[in-house]
């Protein structure tokens, strides 16, 4: 299953947005063009995945000279599984999983196979079993968890010295 860049630079912005929460849970507002610098990613772009965000309720915009986009919750309160699908549509591990109109069919697998052999698709099983299972680690895992994660530092390797005068027997 293989997702968007829509959803990955939808997470990472809301990463960012995530990382502004001070102590006491109040988010300051970041602007897009700053979220595009730190995390290198196209300005156009970003300006469509926060249009995505903001009509799904999780981000709002402030105007004016200290204005930029927001949090509309604390990260805790924020499940990946309504940014996924909010970015995305839904999660389909195979094309029988979208509706014939190209939205999500909600866990309805649609099997096209079916008709052709008369009894129940043979992976429709496989496939609604890989579905719950991405769906249910994106609902476990809150914008909070990858901000932390994201903050972790990372111990920088000892370079191991090599010794080029050393003869292989």
């Amino acid at each position: 299953m293989i997702f968007t860049t829509k959803a990955e630079y939808g997470v990472r912005l809301l990463v960012e947005l995530g990382r502004q929460h001070d102590a006491s849970g109040v988010p300051t507002p970041v602007s897009l063009k700053a979220i595009a610098e730190a995390e290198a990613l196209p300005l156009a772009y970003l300006e469509r995945i926060v249009a995505l965000l903001k009509k799904a309720g999780l981000v709002e915009a402030t105007r004016g000279a200290h204005g930029g986009y927001r949090l509309t919750r604390q990260p805790a309160d924020i499940q990946m599984d309504e940014v996924v699908l909010a970015l995305e549509g839904g999660v389909a591990p195979m094309t029988c999983f979208i509706a014939e109109d190209g939205q999500s069919s909600h866990g309805r697998v649609v099997c096209n196979h079916e008709a052709d052999s008369g009894h129940g698709c043979a992976t429709k099983l496989l496939w609604t079993r890989v579905q719950g299972g991405v769906v249910r680690a994106l609902a476990q895992t809150t914008l909070a968890e990858l901000v932390a994660f994201s903050n972790r530092t990372i111990p920088n390797p000892t370079p191991v010295a090599a010794d080029s005068t050393a003869a292989v027997a």
